[in-house]
């Protein structure tokens, strides 16, 4: 890890819960973010883009990759969580390979042909934003032959043992993100091969990544797991019955006696999914 949680305690207060859960969860996350980075394979040197950046903690593995020479500007519409990313590039000894700049992802302020690559996690395909119109949007701020990738977060089976619960949990609003009630079909995330046609990218592929965790777990990672049944499921309480819900709350809640994560034979896995294309040479 770039930094770990005790290097950064204090910058992402609890007070502001949300942006504390990504940093909290990024302990999850961040094997499998390696493991699509690498799949990139993005150019020495290059200069790139993270679209949608949040806090930064995947700039600062973006920026890793690129190595001497490169650079990654990070952008996002917030101007709390980019503070809280300049702070974080900044404790890593990053700032000099990372900047960050506020602004929309739907009509961002650079050039058209700016950076050899664009990335955005767990942006693209979340409402209330056109998928279609982001990703060309993307596509525009890179250079011909350059590479625009697209990542989001594709499912999970973290409650072992308790699968109806799950499926139940998965089918409420909050389950099905990014996808949500009344959407068409084809603007679901996982359909984003047919985004790329419309938007005229070449060599559209698609890849799936897999996470996994098994007993005993570190602090970290209960932390983290514990802060993803939170962003996932906490909104689907008026979707399930209350017998659901209790049982959310005991195998899912932190410090409860009857926590899931204390089970010894605990193993969970998640996906990552990744589109990418080519921009027109």
């Amino acid at each position: 890890m770039v930094c770990d949680e005790t290097d950064l305690a204090g910058i992402v207060p609890e007070a502001d819960d949300y942006a504390h859960r990504l940093y909290v969860s990024h302990a999850l996350r961040e094997p499998v973010l390696r493991s699509v980075i690498r799949a990139l394979q993005l150019p020495r040197g290059s200069l790139g883009l993270d679209a949608g950046c949040g806090i930064g903690l995947p700039a600062l593995l973006l920026a890793e990759t690129v190595e001497h020479g490169g650079h990654v500007t990070g952008l996002d519409i917030s101007s709390q969580f980019l503070g809280y990313a300049k702070e974080i590039a900044a404790k890593a000894g990053m700032s000099g390979k990372i900047s960050f700049r506020q602004g929309d992802v739907s009509e961002m302020p650079f050039d058209d042909d700016t950076f050899d690559w664009v990335w955005s996690a767990d942006c693209v395909g979340y409402a209330p934003m056109e998928p279609v119109q982001l990703l060309r949007e993307l596509a525009r701020v890179v250079k011909p032959g350059g590479t625009v990738a697209i990542l989001a977060w594709s499912s999970q089976q973290l409650l072992p043992g308790y699968p109806l619960l799950e499926a139940r949990l998965n089918a409420t609003s909050a389950g099905i993100g990014p996808f949500t009630k009344g959407m068409m079909p084809q603007r679901h995330f996982l359909r984003a091969l047919d985004w790329f046609y419309e938007v005229g990218l070449e060599e559209p592929a698609a890849r799936t990544f897999v996470g996994e965790v098994q007993a005993p777990l570190s602090e970290d990672i209960r932390n983290a797991l514990t802060s993803f049944f939170q962003m996932r499921w906490e909104g689907a309480l008026s979707e399930v019955s209350k017998g659901d819900w209790a049982e959310y709350q005991r195998l899912c809640q932190s410090g409860s006696s009857g926590s899931i994560l204390d089970c010894q034979d605990y193993y969970a896995f998640f996906t990552y999914t990744l589109f990418t294309g080519r921009v027109l040479e």
